[in-house]
Formats: C-alpha cells, structure tokens, sequence
C-alpha cells in the first residue's frame, strides 16, 4: 500500500511546488512591473517635467552647475526617453542602464557642485534600476537580434 502511494503524494507535493513556483514567478513580475512602472513616473513627471518646462528650481540648478538651459533641456529629454524606455519590453533593460547612468553622473555633480546635500538620492535609485536590468536582461539578446537583422 505505500508503494503505491508514495508516487502519487510524491507526485502531489510537485505538482504542488510547481503551482507554488508558478504563482511567486507572477507575483515576481507584476511586482517588477509595478516598480518600472513607477520608475517611469517618477522619471517622467517628477524628473524629466520641471527641465522640460524650465521650471525655476531645474533652471537655478543647472545655471549653478554651468550647463545652461541646453544641458537642463538635454538630461530632461534623456531622463523622459529613459522613462518611456522602460515601458517598451525590448528596451527595459537598456533603459534601466542607460538611467543607471545618468544617475552616477547626478550622484557625480551632487558631490561636486552641490556639497552632497542630495547626492544619496540617485544612488538610491541605482538599486530598483540595476534590478530591473539584471531582471529584463534577456531583453538584450532579442534588441541585439534586432539592430543586427537590419541592412
């Protein structure tokens, strides 16, 4: 009788497993869709906005830095094509770099310029962004199918 069982609760508690692994993958990737998601918010609105529309605190910033109204217009445009990036599934993973970037260049002048007096805040958001590119990184194989399909 327990040869007999064996199997089939051997077989139960896989299946089991099986569902268990199945419903954390979910839960995994609707909660890294959610972050990118509001990543992209608060790159978008939070970030990107007051530099596109030369809001006096972006503009005071990069006049300090040295930059002008160009450089404040240039990271804004970077920082909102870094946020739709991140909704687009072939370039998740660029764009979570390619922030990730930008933000060691922030944490860079913060020191510089600024004292430090903000500089954690984009080493803060480094974290959910490596995240995000180690996490979508499969994204790369399928963009670089892409670019070299082209003539």
């Amino acid at each position: 009788m327990s040869e007999t069982t064996a199997p089939v609760t051997s077989a139960a508690s896989a299946a089991s497993v099986a569902e268990s692994a199945t419903a954390r993958g979910r839960r995994a990737r609707i909660a890294l869709r959610g972050l990118q998601v509001l990543l992209a918010l608060f790159y978008g609105i939070a970030s990107a906005l007051p530099k596109l529309i030369a809001h006096s605190s972006a503009v005071e910033s990069f006049d300090k830095i040295g930059w002008g109204s160009a450089g404040m217009y240039t990271i804004g445009a970077l920082e909102l094509a870094g946020a739709v990036a991140l909704l687009v599934p072939r370039l998740q993973s660029v764009a979570a770099i390619a922030l990730s970037a930008l933000m060691v260049g922030a944490f860079i002048v913060q020191l510089a310029v600024f004292d430090g007096q903000y500089a954690a805040t984009p080493l803060i958001l480094i974290v959910p962004l490596a995240l995000i590119a180690w996490a979508r990184r499969g994204q790369n194989v399928e963009l670089l199918r892409l670019v070299r399909r082209r003539p």
